[in-house]
């Protein structure tokens, strides 16, 4: 099926979807961009015009475009603040979407988006691209696989220095909210485990060229007793970390180091004498169900694998809930200096 969609947010995001859509082998062919909605009219224009978009509905209006265009999908990449309103919009008006992330600027509008998804029968879902990252599907494998034993702790850091200058620089809470959800997801992921609680330290360092929020230390308790500890920020200039962090996650039997790119370091233990057992290397197999595609294209790929078979995609709002209940437990505890349940 080729599927009939408009996008809303024409800003720089909004070009990684298109040339996406454009470009990558599994997306050619099955959409067609038939509008582009943006509240300042030129940037709508300047995107048209980049990927030569020659017969698309523009306009500043969204329910006008989509009455106009009749689509069958709403791609989202406007603003947070926006993206209440840009998703109510689609999903009454009888169209699927697929968000930039997060999903909401507060719990009580993810909540809402969740419910309205289900009392309009149309499937919302996240662009949590970082999760098809083929490293982070090595680790669910393996993890899965028991060669490390029983998950017992995830550990993550993230530190880079990193000037996006615009609407960033001026957010509240501007990791834990803008970037932190991409961790937060990729350990909920891995360990296929429950968020239950966190406590958190956030600060604003000296030299920070944003407004707030530009670093966290988190710690989360997750179901079945794992721990996952984040430490993170978007001012530490020197020695950047990948965007996706770096990684050491503990089992019973081992632990696997990894960079967040292309390094794998996994030991398990060979004997059981010494003060230090000995151990041996372990190897991490390749990712399984995941394609060619990464990122964007992943998961606009699953996205419409799965409205073609009439399933749930893997990044289905009420599932990325749960990693956005983190980013707002972490926020909460935070404000409070207290420890904080976790409740989606």
């Amino acid at each position: 099926m080729v599927y009939r969609a408009v996008l809303a947010g024409c800003g720089s995001m909004a070009r990684g979807w298109v040339k996406a859509l454009r470009e990558q082998p599994a997306l050619i062919g099955r959409v067609d961009l038939v509008g582009l909605v943006d509240v300042h009219l030129p940037a709508a224009e300047a995107l048209r015009d980049a990927f030569d978009l020659t017969d698309v509905t523009l306009g500043t209006d969204l329910a006008a475009v989509l009455a106009a265009t009749k689509p069958d999908l709403l791609f989202d990449v406007v603003i947070p603040a926006a993206r209440q309103q840009v998703v109510s919009t689609g999903l009454r008006m009888g169209v699927h979407v697929l968000s930039e992330k997060p999903m909401a600027t507060s719990m009580a509008d993810a909540q809402a988006l969740v419910a309205l998804s289900g009392q309009t029968a149309r499937t919302h879902a996240v662009m949590q691209n970082r999760r098809y990252n083929p490293g982070i599907r090595r680790i669910r494998r393996l993890i899965d696989s028991g060669a490390l034993g029983t998950l017992t702790a995830i550990h993550a850091d993230f530190f880079v220095g990193a000037h996006f200058g615009g609407f960033r620089e001026q957010m509240q809470n501007v990791l834990l909210v803008d970037m932190a959800i991409h961790t937060f997801d990729a350990a909920r992921f891995m360990s296929g485990k429950t968020p239950l609680a966190v406590y958190a330290h956030e600060t604003n360092p000296q030299g920070s060229w944003n407004t707030h929020g530009a670093a966290a230390n988190a710690i989360f308790e997750m179901s079945d007793g794992v721990t996952f500890t984040y430490r993170g920020s978007w001012v530490a200039e020197g020695a950047n970390t990948s965007w996706d962090a770096s990684w050491r996650i503990i089992g019973t039997k081992g632990t696997l180091l990894w960079d967040g790119a292309d390094q794998f370091d996994a030991h398990v233990v060979a004997g059981d004498e010494g003060f230090f057992r000995p151990l041996e290397p372990l190897d991490v197999p390749p990712p399984a169900d995941i394609g060619e595609t990464l990122g964007h294209a992943s998961v606009i790929d699953a996205f419409l694998t799965a409205l073609d078979a009439n399933q749930t995609p893997e990044t289905v709002g009420h599932d990325n809930v749960k990693s956005l209940a983190m980013v707002f437990g972490a926020i909460d505890s935070a404000a409070t200096r207290t420890r904080t349940q976790i409740t989606p």
